[in-house]
């Protein structure tokens, strides 16, 4: 899968030499060159490709969350639930 983008970096980089070694080019352009020919579009790209990586991590996280809430029940008993307030008796 990382395969095209280290290609694509090799070449970007090879850019970059073949620029900073030219007799009309500086080390600075070579430098720019790497970073807005390489480095910028293999990140933007490597980041999309992740996106869907991403989302089923979330959804998982969110699905194991929600198992783990319904797991704890605070009256799993069984029985019917009391009354909130107890009843006031009277003092004989």
């Amino acid at each position: 899968m990382y395969i095209v983008p280290i290609a694509w970096l090799y070449v970007a980089l090879m850019m970059a030499i073949a620029e900073a070694t030219n007799s009309n080019g500086t080390v600075l352009g070579g430098l720019i060159t790497f970073v807005l020919y390489g480095l910028g579009p293999v990140a933007l790209v490597v980041y999309l490709m992740g996106a869907p990586a991403r989302r089923r991590a979330i959804k998982a996280r969110e699905a194991a969350e929600m198992a783990a809430a319904h797991l704890v029940k605070p009256d799993a008993g069984g029985h019917a639930a009391a009354d909130a307030v107890a009843p006031v008796r009277k003092e004989p």
